[in-house]
C-alpha cells in the first residue's frame, strides 16, 4: 500500500481564515499531497507576548469552519500529547502514523525566524520543508541564519512533487500569487471574533510551536 502523503502547517490559527485554506490549496497541488493537515498549536512563545491569543476550542473551531469541504484536517494532535516543541511532535509522528509521509510547510516569515526554533536543524533533518512566499517576508528570510545553513539543501521547484525522494535536510521555495489576508488584520477588525465560536479554555502556556 502507498503511504499517503501528508502536508502539515502548524500555528497558532487565531484565527484561521482564507490565506490559510488558500496556502494549503496551492501547497497541495504544487507538491501533489493527499492532504494537508492544520496543526493547531496550544501555544506560541514567539507570539504569546501580544497577550491576543483566543482560547484553544475558538481557534480549533475556526480551522474546521474555513477547512470544511476541502481536503484538510484539523488537528489537535499537539495538545494530546502535550508536545511542546516542533521538534518533540516530529519526532513522534512515524511511530503514530507509520504509513504517511509528511512535509513541512511554512511561510517566508517563519523561515526568517527559523533559528530560534528548539532544535532547528534537527527538524530539517526529520522532514522536507516547504516554504511558501509571502509579501513583505521573503528578503529577511533568505536573509536568515536558517538560510545560510539550508541553502545547499534547496531543491529547484521542478522536484516540488518529488519531496519524498529526497535525502534530507531538503526544502523548496513556493510561489503562489500573493493573498494578503492575515490573521492580525482579522483580529484587528473584530477583537471578539472568536466569541462567535465555542468557548474554551485558554491556550497553556507550556505548549509552543517553535
Amino acid at each position: 500500500m502507498t503511504a499517503r502523503r501528508i502536508g502539515l502547517m502548524g500555528g497558532s490559527f487565531n484565527p484561521a481564515h482564507g490565506g490559510h485554506r488558500y496556502v494549503a490549496m496551492q501547497a497541495l497541488r504544487a507538491l501533489d499531497l493527499d492532504e494537508v493537515w492544520w496543526l493547531v498549536s496550544p501555544g506560541n512563545p514567539l507570539k504569546e507576548a501580544a497577550g491576543d491569543m483566543a482560547p484553544y476550542a475558538a481557534r480549533v473551531a475556526s480551522a474546521k469552519a474555513v477547512a470544511r469541504h476541502a481536503p484538510i484536517r484539523v488537528s489537535t494532535v499537539e495538545a494530546k500529547l502535550g508536545t511542546r516543541y516542533t521538534v518533540d511532535l516530529l519526532e513522534k509522528m512515524p511511530r503514530l502514523y507509520p504509513k504517511k509521509r509528511f512535509v513541512w510547510i511554512m511561510g517566508a516569515d517563519n523561515l526568517g525566524g527559523f533559528h530560534r526554533w528548539k532544535r532547528w536543524r534537527d527538524i530539517a533533518r526529520a522532514v522536507p520543508i516547504a516554504v511558501v512566499a509571502r509579501p513583505g517576508y521573503d528578503g529577511d528570510a533568505l536573509a536568515s541564519p536558517a538560510m545560510g545553513w539550508l541553502r545547499r539543501a534547496v531543491r529547484p521547484a521542478g522536484q516540488a512533487r518529488r519531496w519524498d525522494e529526497w535525502r534530507l535536510p531538503g526544502l523548496v521555495l513556493l510561489r503562489f500569487r500573493p493573498d494578503r489576508r492575515s490573521a492580525t488584520g482579522i483580529r484587528a477588525a473584530d477583537p471578539a471574533w472568536h466569541r462567535r465560536y465555542p468557548k474554551g479554555r485558554r491556550s497553556p502556556s507550556s505548549s509552543a510551536r517553535a
